[in-house]
């Protein structure tokens, strides 16, 4: 979860660097909006695609966690089966 926060803060600053770097560049009114638009619609699909990523992640972790817990529940069911099976010879 904290690279996710990274990655964004990196995004975050890349983007509003750029947005200020396009404000303070001498260009006429309609191409600095036109570049703000544009830096804007990149910033959008850059935070789309870390988030995306980090749902992966999250995903992948669930999936990890729960096929662990069921292999421990198979353990602990077979375990017990053993237990049972000693303790009625």
């Amino acid at each position: 979860m904290k690279s996710g926060n990274v990655v964004l803060g990196i995004v975050s600053g890349l983007a509003v660097g750029a947005i200020l770097g396009i404000l303070f560049a001498p260009d006429k009114g309609s191409n600095t909006r036109k570049k703000i638009a544009r830096k804007s619609n990149e910033f959008k699909d850059n935070v789309k695609e870390s988030f995306n990523d980090f749902l992966t992640s999250v995903e992948d972790q669930y999936h990890n966690l729960t096929s662990k817990a069921e292999d421990m529940v198979e353990d602990g069911k077979a375990n017990l089966e053993r237990i049972n099976h000693e303790l009625n010879k």
